[in-house]
């Protein structure tokens, strides 16, 4: 992730390097532009502030199926990354926007039809991430212990849904699939210490289960090699860096690989070259103090595929995994990483998996590759289905940061402005927008929470958060968001 600092940088060169669009539609500023947006995410926000700054006609209205804004932004980043949340001052400042409004509370494709929308407005934007996870199919996935890291980390940062997971944490061994970001978030919030978590917004439930936790060790598999790895260096540091843990790095994994470092670029270089110093590389002065005053250690495994989870003898928990040792088939990119016969068994009560997300369809009738978990589209227009156009992680996969999504929302919302401006996108005839579907929503009794309603979610949260000493405690039950919200 970035920091809010550079993150606000990119944005002023990305707005000021345009020019203005306003212009380019003057012929047509008498129209009304009326877009839906489904979700309430990055993707979905920067879609919005694209849309309403370049097209001043535009009204824009964001629905959302929780009560509560932001996505991924509240119920994804890790609670004790606070400045990646600081997008979410944006966020705000655009949902104030005369010309915008935020329905929350409301589900399409369940409280209102994709042919509703369509109806209703110009254009439909398909924003709303990846909500599924990438299962895990093999012998003992149901097992106690056995959890998705999507559903672990909607779990402490209070994702309605994930609020009763109760996940098992007494042992001391932690394995997580996966060799990504969220792996390494996961990783990280299981060995942070008590005190750090103590001033994040974590969940309180996910807060008093880690104070008592006692996995001291955690181990993050994945099947191909060090130069394959998806997390990034900032998350790496902070692994390394970790108060009163120390790292658990083979050093035959790294051996021969100073050479082929060098022609890789430079983030590839940077990672991979800490990752050898770590591995190699004795610490020094007050680090060897460090790591051996350490109650807590994790490492990465290289070449390993998960073929069972081992049962406990009861056979109803978690006792163990049982990976293939993998082997790499040729060189560079066109490198495929084959299961020998060769198995290893790790002792642990806890395995993680995280090995990605992934979309699902929203309706039927909006086309959708089930293959590669996207909607097809060319830049952000949704293939053979008029009006209709995404963005974000149901647009391109479950990849990249939020500066990534910025560009993908900047670029959807062009192509929208792109299309009014040929004519490709009908905005002559007027249309009800926001009007018709509050009606309708007001038939099927359902109650949309408005931005301002969420910031009186918002200020109960905070209020709580300062009685406990934290920046905010998030209301857990949908239910009770709506009750705070009608106050």
């Amino acid at each position: 992730m970035r920091t809010a600092g550079m993150l606000a940088a990119v944005v002023a060169r990305h707005t000021a390097a345009r020019p203005c669009r306003v212009q380019g539609l003057s012929s047509r500023a008498d129209t009304q532009l009326k877009v839906c947006v489904v979700g309430s995410g990055p993707a979905g926000f920067y879609t919005a502030q694209h849309l309403l700054k370049y097209y001043e006609s535009s009204v824009v209205d964001i629905y959302e199926k929780l009560p509560v804004p932001f996505g991924l932004v509240r119920f994804g980043v890790a609670p004790d990354h606070p400045e990646v949340k600081n997008v979410i001052n944006a966020f705000t400042q655009t949902a104030h926007h005369d010309r915008c409004s935020f329905y929350g509370n409301v589900t399409v494709g369940k409280d209102v039809s994709i042919e509703e929308l369509k109806q209703a407005y110009h254009a439909l934007v398909l924003t709303y991430g990846a909500e599924a996870n990438r299962t895990l199919d093999i012998p003992g996935k149901n097992l106690l212990g056995v959890y998705s890291a999507r559903t672990f980390v909607g779990w402490y940062n209070g994702l309605p849904e994930n609020k009763d997971l109760n996940p098992e944490l007494s042992s001391e061994t932690a394995v997580i699939l996966g060799h990504g970001n969220v792996a390494l978030d996961v990783a990280r919030i299981l060995l942070s210490p008590i005190d750090v978590l103590k001033k994040t917004d974590i969940a309180g439930h996910a807060l008093e289960a880690i104070a008592t936790s006692k996995v001291k060790r955690v181990l993050l598999v994945g099947r191909r090699g060090p130069l394959q790895v998806a997390f990034t260096i900032k998350e790496l540091r902070e692994m390394i860096n970790l108060p009163d843990t120390r790292p658990l790095l083979n050093p035959s994994d790294f051996m021969g690989l100073k050479q082929a470092v060098k022609d890789l670029p430079r983030p590839r270089k940077r990672l991979t070259e800490l990752m050898i110093k770590t591995a190699l590389e004795k610490p020094s002065g007050k680090e060897v103090e460090r790591q051996a005053a350490a109650t807590k250690e994790w490492g990465l495994r290289f070449l390993r595929s998960p073929l069972e989870i081992i049962p406990s003898n009861d056979g109803k928990r978690v006792a163990g995994i049982r990976l293939s040792v993998n082997k790499v088939e040729g060189l560079g990119e066109s490198a495929k990483f084959v299961q020998t016969e060769d198995v290893e068994d790790l002792e642990c009560g806890l395995v993680l998996s995280s090995i990605g997300y992934k979309s699902y369809p929203i309706d039927p009738s909006v086309p959708f590759d089930h293959r590669l978990g996207i909607i097809p589209n060319n830049l952000g227009r949704v293939l053979h289905a008029s009006g209709l156009y995404c963005s974000g992680w149901v647009k391109r996969g479950p990849t990249g940061v939020i500066v990534t999504t910025m560009h993908d929302g900047f670029e959807t919302a062009e192509t929208v402005l792109g299309d009014v401006r040929s004519g490709l996108l009908d905005v002559s005839a007027s249309k009800g927008g926001s009007k018709v579907i509050e009606a309708l929503l007001k038939q099927r009794g359902i109650r949309p929470v408005t931005f301002s309603e969420w910031e009186k979610i918002d200020n109960v949260e905070v209020a709580r958060g300062e009685q406990a000493g934290k920046p905010r405690e998030k209301l857990l039950d949908v239910q009770q968001m709506i009750e705070v919200a009608s106050q």
